[in-house]
Protein backbone atom coordinates (compact mmCIF):
# COMPACT_ATOMS: atom_id res chain seq x y z
CA UNK A 1 0.00 0.00 0.00
CA UNK A 2 1.43 3.61 -0.55
CA UNK A 3 1.58 5.75 2.08
CA UNK A 4 0.39 8.55 0.62
CA UNK A 5 -2.24 7.27 -2.13
CA UNK A 6 -6.09 8.28 0.12
CA UNK A 7 -8.27 5.36 -1.46
CA UNK A 8 -5.66 2.76 -0.70
CA UNK A 9 -5.75 4.58 3.09
CA UNK A 10 -9.67 4.23 3.00
CA UNK A 11 -10.04 0.49 2.08
CA UNK A 12 -7.48 -0.10 4.86
CA UNK A 13 -8.76 2.11 7.62
CA UNK A 14 -12.21 2.53 6.67
CA UNK A 15 -12.65 4.95 10.16
CA UNK A 16 -10.64 7.23 7.82
CA UNK A 17 -13.15 7.98 5.41
CA UNK A 18 -15.55 8.16 8.18
CA UNK A 19 -13.83 11.06 10.13
CA UNK A 20 -12.99 13.08 6.98
CA UNK A 21 -16.76 13.27 6.22
CA UNK A 22 -17.18 14.98 9.53
CA UNK A 23 -14.21 17.28 8.62
CA UNK A 24 -15.11 20.82 6.38
CA UNK A 25 -12.41 21.32 3.90
CA UNK A 26 -9.55 24.17 5.14
CA UNK A 27 -10.24 22.89 8.67
CA UNK A 28 -7.80 23.03 11.96
CA UNK A 29 -6.70 20.01 13.37
CA UNK A 30 -4.75 18.13 15.69
CA UNK A 31 -4.12 14.56 15.63
CA UNK A 32 -3.30 13.33 18.71
CA UNK A 33 -1.46 10.12 18.78
CA UNK A 34 -1.01 10.48 15.27
CA UNK A 35 1.79 7.41 14.58
CA UNK A 36 2.90 7.61 11.02
CA UNK A 37 1.19 10.42 10.45
CA UNK A 38 -1.33 8.56 7.97
CA UNK A 39 -4.97 9.86 8.78
CA UNK A 40 -3.13 13.91 8.71
CA UNK A 41 -1.93 13.04 5.41
CA UNK A 42 -5.64 11.20 4.31
CA UNK A 43 -7.39 14.60 5.39
CA UNK A 44 -4.71 16.98 3.90
CA UNK A 45 -5.27 15.14 0.49
CA UNK A 46 -8.85 15.17 0.88
CA UNK A 47 -9.89 17.81 3.21
CA UNK A 48 -7.18 20.08 2.48
CA UNK A 49 -6.73 20.98 6.49
CA UNK A 50 -3.81 22.11 8.24
CA UNK A 51 -2.87 21.26 11.34
CA UNK A 52 -0.61 19.25 13.69
CA UNK A 53 -0.19 15.31 14.80
CA UNK A 54 1.31 14.76 18.34
CA UNK A 55 3.46 11.90 18.87
CA UNK A 56 5.75 10.31 21.17
CA UNK A 57 7.46 7.59 18.97
CA UNK A 58 10.35 8.60 17.40
CA UNK A 59 10.33 5.85 14.91
CA UNK A 60 6.88 7.58 14.02
CA UNK A 61 8.27 10.63 14.37
CA UNK A 62 10.21 10.21 10.93
CA UNK A 63 7.47 8.56 9.58
CA UNK A 64 5.40 11.89 10.39
CA UNK A 65 8.04 14.27 8.22
CA UNK A 66 8.13 11.52 5.50
CA UNK A 67 4.28 11.45 5.21
CA UNK A 68 4.68 15.53 4.69
CA UNK A 69 2.82 16.50 8.11
CA UNK A 70 3.98 18.65 10.81
CA UNK A 71 4.20 16.64 13.97
CA UNK A 72 4.89 17.53 17.67
CA UNK A 73 6.88 15.05 19.95
CA UNK A 74 4.78 14.97 23.55
CA UNK A 75 3.44 12.13 25.71
CA UNK A 76 -0.34 12.92 25.46
CA UNK A 77 -0.71 11.54 29.15
CA UNK A 78 0.82 14.63 30.31
CA UNK A 79 -1.91 15.82 28.62
CA UNK A 80 -2.17 19.45 26.11
CA UNK A 81 -0.96 22.14 28.13
CA UNK A 82 0.80 23.57 25.25
CA UNK A 83 -2.07 24.30 23.13
CA UNK A 84 -4.49 27.50 23.90
CA UNK A 85 -7.77 26.80 24.15
CA UNK A 86 -10.05 26.60 21.09
CA UNK A 87 -6.67 26.68 18.81
CA UNK A 88 -8.36 23.93 16.67
CA UNK A 89 -11.75 23.34 15.10
CA UNK A 90 -11.03 19.37 15.50
CA UNK A 91 -9.58 17.21 17.70
CA UNK A 92 -8.76 13.66 16.82
CA UNK A 93 -8.16 10.66 19.02
CA UNK A 94 -8.36 7.40 16.06
CA UNK A 95 -7.82 4.10 17.50
CA UNK A 96 -5.75 5.35 20.77
CA UNK A 97 -8.99 5.86 22.91
CA UNK A 98 -8.10 2.30 24.33
CA UNK A 99 -4.83 3.08 25.70
CA UNK A 100 -4.72 6.27 26.81
CA UNK A 101 -4.22 5.60 30.73
CA UNK A 102 -5.83 9.00 31.89
CA UNK A 103 -8.70 9.06 29.66
CA UNK A 104 -10.81 10.97 31.67
CA UNK A 105 -8.39 14.41 31.80
CA UNK A 106 -7.63 13.74 27.73
CA UNK A 107 -11.02 13.85 26.64
CA UNK A 108 -11.44 16.95 28.34
CA UNK A 109 -8.38 18.47 27.08
CA UNK A 110 -9.37 17.70 23.82
CA UNK A 111 -12.52 19.71 24.33
CA UNK A 112 -10.61 22.41 25.71
CA UNK A 113 -8.49 23.01 22.35
CA UNK A 114 -10.49 22.17 19.98
CA UNK A 115 -14.29 23.04 19.25
CA UNK A 116 -15.57 19.44 18.66
CA UNK A 117 -13.45 16.25 19.17
CA UNK A 118 -13.71 12.66 17.06
CA UNK A 119 -12.78 9.38 18.42
CA UNK A 120 -12.40 5.73 17.21
CA UNK A 121 -11.89 3.38 19.04
CA UNK A 122 -12.40 -0.94 18.79
CA UNK A 123 -15.64 -1.95 20.32
CA UNK A 124 -15.02 -4.73 22.95
CA UNK A 125 -19.08 -5.72 22.83
CA UNK A 126 -18.40 -6.92 19.37
CA UNK A 127 -19.76 -10.38 19.11
CA UNK A 128 -16.31 -11.80 18.10
CA UNK A 129 -14.55 -10.65 21.08
CA UNK A 130 -17.60 -11.35 23.62
CA UNK A 131 -17.43 -15.10 22.34
CA UNK A 132 -13.55 -14.52 22.65
CA UNK A 133 -14.32 -14.19 26.25
CA UNK A 134 -16.92 -17.21 26.83
CA UNK A 135 -14.77 -19.09 25.27
CA UNK A 136 -11.87 -17.72 28.22
CA UNK A 137 -9.48 -16.02 26.47
CA UNK A 138 -8.76 -12.27 25.32
CA UNK A 139 -9.95 -11.23 21.99
CA UNK A 140 -7.12 -11.06 19.66
CA UNK A 141 -8.44 -9.35 16.17
CA UNK A 142 -7.61 -7.08 13.21
CA UNK A 143 -8.82 -4.66 15.18
CA UNK A 144 -7.59 -5.95 19.09
CA UNK A 145 -4.45 -7.41 17.15
CA UNK A 146 -2.08 -7.82 20.36
CA UNK A 147 -2.15 -11.17 23.07
CA UNK A 148 -2.98 -10.02 26.55
CA UNK A 149 0.79 -9.64 27.48
CA UNK A 150 1.94 -7.45 25.17
CA UNK A 151 -0.67 -5.21 24.61
CA UNK A 152 -0.88 -1.12 24.60
CA UNK A 153 -4.69 -1.34 25.42
CA UNK A 154 -5.44 -0.76 29.28
CA UNK A 155 -9.21 1.00 28.88
CA UNK A 156 -11.11 -1.21 26.64
CA UNK A 157 -14.60 -0.48 26.42
CA UNK A 158 -18.27 -0.89 24.39
CA UNK A 159 -20.47 1.41 22.82
CA UNK A 160 -22.41 1.69 25.85
CA UNK A 161 -19.74 2.39 27.95
CA UNK A 162 -18.64 5.33 25.75
CA UNK A 163 -22.01 6.84 25.90
CA UNK A 164 -22.82 6.64 29.23
CA UNK A 165 -18.95 7.85 29.69
CA UNK A 166 -20.44 11.44 27.90
CA UNK A 167 -23.46 11.31 29.49
CA UNK A 168 -22.08 11.52 33.11
CA UNK A 169 -19.35 13.79 32.32
CA UNK A 170 -21.33 16.81 30.18
CA UNK A 171 -19.97 15.69 27.01
CA UNK A 172 -22.42 16.19 23.91
CA UNK A 173 -22.46 13.61 20.68
CA UNK A 174 -23.18 15.05 18.08
CA UNK A 175 -22.99 12.02 15.61
CA UNK A 176 -22.09 8.11 15.50
CA UNK A 177 -20.94 5.83 12.78
CA UNK A 178 -20.56 2.33 13.86
CA UNK A 179 -18.31 -0.13 11.27
CA UNK A 180 -17.24 -3.65 11.00
CA UNK A 181 -14.92 -3.96 7.98
CA UNK A 182 -15.87 -1.19 5.09
CA UNK A 183 -19.74 -1.58 6.33
CA UNK A 184 -21.74 0.72 8.18
CA UNK A 185 -23.81 -1.06 10.94
CA UNK A 186 -26.91 0.48 11.87
CA UNK A 187 -28.82 -2.59 13.51
CA UNK A 188 -27.60 -4.05 16.53
CA UNK A 189 -24.27 -1.81 16.50
CA UNK A 190 -22.96 -2.66 19.87
CA UNK A 191 -22.99 -6.40 18.74
CA UNK A 192 -22.34 -6.38 15.54
CA UNK A 193 -20.03 -3.25 14.83
CA UNK A 194 -16.14 -3.48 15.50
CA UNK A 195 -14.92 -0.22 15.25
CA UNK A 196 -17.01 3.07 16.45
CA UNK A 197 -16.25 6.69 15.56
CA UNK A 198 -17.73 9.70 17.57
CA UNK A 199 -18.16 13.22 16.86
CA UNK A 200 -19.03 15.39 19.79
CA UNK A 201 -18.24 18.72 21.51
CA UNK A 202 -18.83 19.99 25.19
CA UNK A 203 -22.29 20.28 26.46
CA UNK A 204 -23.54 24.12 27.17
Amino acid sequence: MSAHDPVELAAARPDFAAIAAWIPQGASVLDLGCGDGSLLRYLKDTRKVRGYGVEISDANIVACISNGVNVIQSNLESGLSGFESSAFDFVLLSQTLQATRHTEPLVQEMLRVGNEAIVSFPNFGYWKARLNVLQGNMPVSDELPYQWYDTPNVHLCTLHDFEDFCKSHLVHILDRRVMTGDSEIRMLPNLLGSVAVYRFKRST
